[in-house]
């Protein structure tokens, strides 16, 4: 017991007697201190006494697409962690090939009685699908706030990247560097997030290159899967097509690109340059580290869970789109264009 109190203290930055009084209830400790030491406890790996711990203010169901892209369960960690803090026990519900609908995800968070619902890259963000299940929820008095994707026919609060802004930094990027001839790789048209990646990507190529709209979608523009293998068969068809560097719309495609390079006999980035989206976690640890577009994913978390709380507590947030800056982040998969630096 002493051991753990000085390890909690030493964590905690506190005494011993602070810890002793917390853990036991006492009076007397400011809640700032309080909370250092339960958060200490937690770190640690301890259990809270029971009478320590904090009863529920009630269930928020947060529904994601599947878990093997690492960018959902980072941001299913900073939801969570944005709930706990405010004392609402978070209910992860994944969606998996074969497995559970969005729809029926659903119907099992309502029917457990949930105080609110947040949606990450769900149905909203296909074009093709039906809003109205949206509206339904509504009528039924849940509130829910909807993450990556936007459609015009859901009165809810959206929280996006800019899409846009993110393409615009990675071809900006790869100029600089001489690339003239950048592809494109990125998943279904249908969805929102694609076609504000197309929006950005066409119009820094023509503004920067020279191309004309209907030269860069039909040669420079890769649809496949959200994948490590939709990366590598998009990036293959883009590099048959003679691009020096390759934009990816997530860090698995990226690692799929550099696969596809590799087979071609190319080295990344000595002979083609590898751009991703998301900077997800351990991605600056690949070979060669991934430069890439980072999503502001702590930020849209909390922003998200802010949003839902106000709208649980009765002040709904404007039916609108939150939407945050993306930010390059530059490491070994690019560098100058092949022909430039035979120049230099």
């Amino acid at each position: 017991m002493t051991t753990r109190l000085a390890d909690i203290a030493a964590q905690a930055g506190v005494s011993e007697a602070t810890v002793s009084r917390v853990l036991n209830g006492k009076p007397g400790v400011a809640a700032t201190t309080r909370q250092s030491v339960l958060a200490a406890l937690d770190v640690l790996g301890y259990e809270r006494p029971v009478r320590l711990r904090q009863r529920s203010e009630g269930l928020v169901g947060l529904i994601t697409p599947e878990l093997e892209n690492p960018i959902f369960p980072a941001l299913a960690q900073v939801i969570g962690q944005a709930l706990t803090r405010q004392g609402y026990t978070p209910v992860l519900a994944t969606q998996t090939p074969g497995g559970s609908t969005e729809d029926e995800l659903t119907e099992m968070l309502v029917d457990r009685g949930v105080a609110g619902i947040i949606y990450v890259s769900g149905l909203h963000a296909d074009t093709t699908a039906d809003m109205q299940r949206y509206e339904r929820l509504r009528a039924q008095g849940v509130p829910f706030v909807l993450v990556d994707g936007f459609s015009p026919k859901v009165q809810a609060p959206f929280i996006s990247p800019d899409d846009r802004a993110a393409m615009s930094l990675a071809v900006t990027h790869l100029v600089s560097l001489g690339h003239t001839r950048i592809g494109l790789a990125l998943g279904p048209k249908r969805f929102v997030p694609v076609q504000r990646k197309i929006e950005g990507f066409v119009r820094t190529v023509q503004e920067q290159l020279g191309l004309s709209a209907e030269t860069v979608e039909s040669e420079l523009v890769q649809h496949s899967l959200y994948t490590l293998e939709g990366g590598q068969a998009a990036a293959t068809a883009l590099i048959e097509r003679n691009c020096t560097a390759v934009v990816c719309a997530s860090d698995m495609m990226a690692l799929g690109a550099i696969r596809a390079a590799r087979q071609h006999g190319l080295d990344v980035p000595k002979d083609i340059s590898v751009v991703g989206f998301d900077d997800s976690p351990l991605i600056a640890f690949t070979d060669p580290p991934l430069t890439t577009v980072r999503k502001p994913v702590p930020a849209m978390g909390q922003a998200a869970v802010r949003t839902l709380l106000e709208e649980i507590g009765g002040t709904p947030a404007p039916h609108s789109e939150f939407v945050f800056m993306p930010e390059l982040v530059v490491r070994g998969s690019t560098a100058s264009a092949p022909g430039e630096r035979n120049r230099v």
